[in-house]
């Protein structure tokens, strides 16, 4: 019996060795950023997809993003427990985009009441397909279709209170339409999402770029002393959202430039990628997302870009 029960714990043993073996390593770190709040910073081309977030509160958490599928969102989930057994109470999307929404079931399945501007609950199923190209598999519509849809929406922000401690959740314009922003207070950490790419070149895909440059000016100016944590790169901070400003500023003061030259399409793109390498070519994405950020907002000062529309009907 004795022998039975030895051999029964090595072979647990065992299996713990290889079960733990086989679990696929995180590829975001999770930083503490201030007193309760935690940034999860994916590395450049890691399968997570983007960065996320969680601040524990009194009496629960709050999840900021939630990767781009429910592995590395599981993943962030037991990062969370190894920090805090509180319930996970939100979880706050600030955009539509599949890398940062991909996990909800996630934190859905954990009790967590998923919210979002009300632009996203319109677009998340619809506007995401985009991604997949023209020919989508029934499989990548599957996931898509899957997506949990936030229960809880807002129109221009919403305060949040995890016991006595206060987020801030508000919409800003820029990146997609339906962006939002979660301001710590008590901690001076912003969660911008995709609204700031730490020397990361950004997805433009949807961006209304002036309406950007606004949004990065009241960053700046109300919140200078603040910790930013962007939607990619690494932790920042106001003179890393200058930055970002600048490239944002200086593509559209190029792109303005070139076609006043009256150059167009790939001569207008062979144009402009030199401008921008001389300043921003050791950014991240820089070679992926030149040509199309240089398409785009030629396309969007021309008035001629398709961007998502907004759901009016709000109960959608």
């Amino acid at each position: 019996m004795r022998l039975c029960q030895r051999f029964l714990l090595v072979a647990l043993s065992l299996c713990k060795f290889v079960f733990a073996a086989d679990a696929p390593a995180p590829d975001f770190t999770v930083k503490k950023v201030g007193e309760g709040v935690y940034a999860a910073i994916t590395r450049d081309g890691g399968k997570s997809g983007s960065n996320a977030g969680f601040v524990v509160g009194d009496d629960g958490i709050a999840v900021i993003d939630t990767f781009v599928d429910v592995v590395p969102a599981q993943q962030l989930l037991a990062e969370i427990r190894k920090i805090s057994s509180l319930p996970i109470r939100f979880v706050i999307n600030t955009h539509y985009h599949l890398d940062h929404t991909g996990g909800n079931k996630v934190f859905a399945d954990a009790g967590a009441t998923v919210m979002a501007h009300h632009n996203l609950r319109g677009w998340l199923h619809t506007e995401n397909l985009k991604f997949f190209g023209q020919n989508i598999k029934p499989e990548q519509k599957a996931r898509v279709d899957a997506l949990v849809l936030p229960q809880l929406t807002y129109d221009d922000g919403v305060d949040l209170y995890l016991g006595s401690r206060r987020l801030n959740v508000r919409f800003m314009a820029g990146h997609t339409g339906g962006d939002s922003v979660v301001l710590v207070p008590d901690a001076n950490v912003l969660f911008a999402g995709d609204l700031f790419w730490k020397t990361h070149l950004p997805n433009l895909i949807d961006a209304s770029t002036e309406a950007w440059i606004q949004t990065l000016e009241k960053f700046q100016s109300e919140h200078l002393a603040a910790t930013f944590i962007p939607g990619h790169g690494d932790v920042g901070n106001a003179a890393d959202v200058r930055d970002f400003h600048d490239y944002i500023s200086t593509l559209r003061r190029q792109v303005t430039l070139a076609q006043q030259s009256g150059k167009s399409d790939s001569e207008l793109v062979n144009a402009v990628v030199p401008k921008l390498k001389a300043k921003y070519g050791s950014w991240g994405f820089f070679d992926h997302f030149a040509p199309l950020n240089i398409q785009q907002t030629a396309a969007e000062l021309k008035g001629q870009k398709r961007i998502p529309v907004p759901d009016n009907a709000k109960g959608k």
